[in-house]
């Protein structure tokens, strides 16, 4: 009897089982059946025919989970090249301790019931594109030395990856895990990007160590996110990302960016000897950033929409803060400003002689005053006194404020049109450095004493005192010589 033609989806590139029009499981030759369909004696025949460390090809078929024993059982749980696209795991899946000799894919597979690769070892490229996981997904201690693929898999319960380690590039793009995902201490010999990434409930990478790049762009963090003890050997990536609940963030020794990332709850960073980039972020919650050992600099806050930043430990003096949107938000704790130019300048204009007292000064007005030569835009003066003003009260430390306060005034001398309030101002400036140079005033008098004091000493020196003219210096007195006599 003729066997019923059968359409092929398009998505198969094999000849399929002829058993059922349902099935899309790969023909075991010289039968026209999948492994799952064919006779008891059929089966033993097929199992026979494998051996340790020889390839698997069920494509599209059917295993439960007796059949997958049997099948790895056959194989000494040695695989060679194996291929699993599309086939569906009915029953618990372990491939505990298997070891794959050679390329394994699983594109598109399903998996009803938890799914275990614990211990596995596979020695070349493994890929798990868009497979659904309906419960636990498990590749805790796992050892993968090519390439990782698992975009835009779904994993529908817990997600486990601790202490596995991928030598090459592993690839999560578009990836969805609806339960608790843990790559605690995982390591990644080169990049692991995860990025369009959906975290549903927490994901911890605490002690996670990646040798090149740490992608997460795009990536939403519904539950809470612990990215603690993390190392990343070339950048960690976090621009674009979204949560809706805490983010805790500790990273050492490589650039963090977090552009345009939007984080409604609470974040915590610490972060030592790192560059970190918060362009146009957006922190609904409380944040704190702080600087650890080894130094904190902030590249860039421009358009930096925060309710309430606290900034500890940084270095700001590259980082020009004119478009924070709301610098008064900002808590700038121990922080390191730039400083104005040290030494004596002569020039050939007005005034020829140029020296500053030593304070701290904002990039801004570095970049106003042409002393840095990063090419943005600079503030007019009379925006950068309001800055001073406003950041003036974000710093705790009293010298700081008071530069800050100084920076204002001299904006605002600077800035002025009218002639009169310039002069004042600039003799205000002169005399007491605007009340906050008090030294300043004190040399003044003394100077003024020491003037006042010279012209007395040179007056008294330069005209003796003299008597009025005709007067005649009165005679002097006779002398009177007494001649003792003796009496006889």
């Amino acid at each position: 009897m003729t066997p019923p033609l059968k359409t092929l989806s398009l998505d198969v590139g094999w000849q399929t089982c002829d058993a059922s029009a349902a099935c899309v499981g790969i023909t075991c030759r010289p039968y026209d059946r999948c492994l799952a369909h064919l006779t008891p004696a059929e089966l033993e025949e097929v199992l026979a025919r494998l051996a340790p460390g020889g390839g698997v090809d069920l494509r599209g078929t059917t295993l439960a989970e007796e059949l997958l024993d049997r099948v790895l059982s056959a194989t000494g749980r040695h695989l060679g090249r194996a291929r699993f696209d599309r086939a569906r795991f009915t029953g618990p899946t372990r491939f505990g301790e298997v070891v794959f000799a050679g390329d394994a894919s699983f594109d598109h597979a399903r998996f009803d019931r938890l799914a275990s690769f614990f211990g596995t070892r596979f020695t070349r490229n493994a890929s798990f594109r868009e497979v659904r996981f309906s419960r636990e997904f498990s590749m805790h201690g796992a050892r993968l030395r090519g390439h990782g693929a698992f975009d835009r898999v779904r994993i529908g319960s817990d997600a486990l990856f601790g202490d596995a380690r991928f030598g090459r590039d592993a690839s999560f793009r578009g990836a969805e895990f609806h339960g608790f995902a843990a790559f605690d201490g995982a390591v990644f010999d080169n990049d692991a990007l995860f990025r369009g990434s959906r975290f549903r409930r927490a994901v911890s990478f605490r002690k996670a160590a990646f040798g090149g790049t740490a992608g997460f762009e795009g990536a939403g963090f519904h539950g809470g996110a612990y990215l603690t003890g993390l190392r990343a050997g070339r950048r960690l990536v976090l621009s674009g990302v979204h949560a809706s609940a805490p983010v805790e963030l500790e990273a050492a020794g490589c650039p963090v960016d977090l552009r345009g990332a939007r984080l409604s709850s609470r974040l915590t960073a610490r972060l030592s000897d790192v560059d970190l980039e918060l362009r146009e972020a957006v922190l609904g919650g409380p944040a704190t950033v702080t600087g650890a050992a080894g130094g904190l600099r902030v590249l860039s806050l421009d358009r930096l929409d925060a309710g309430a930043l606290t900034l500890r430990g940084a270095d700001l003096s590259g980082c020009r803060l004119a478009q924070v949107r709301h610098p008064e938000a900002l808590r700038l704790s121990e922080c390191v400003f730039a400083g104005t130019p040290r030494g004596v300048r002569v020039a050939l204009n007005w005034p020829p002689v140029l020296w500053w007292s030593e304070r701290r000064v904002l990039a801004d007005e570095r970049a106003w005053r042409g002393w840095s030569t990063r090419p943005e835009q600079p503030l007019d003066p009379g925006r950068l006194a309001g800055l001073y003003e406003r950041l003036r009260r974000a710093v705790d430390d009293k010298k700081v404020a008071a530069d800050f306060a100084f920076g204002a005034m001299e904006m605002r001398r600077l800035a002025t049109r009218r002639r009169r309030v310039r002069l004042a101002l600039a003799a205000y400036w002169l005399a007491c450095g605007y009340g906050l140079r008090m030294g300043r005033a004190f040399g003044w008098l003394v100077v003024a004493a020491a003037v006042a004091a010279g012209a007395l000493f040179w007056t008294a020196g330069a005209h003796p005192a003299r008597r009025p003219v005709g007067h005649r210096s009165p005679a002097p007195a006779p002398v009177v010589h007494a001649t003792a006599t003796g009496v006889g």
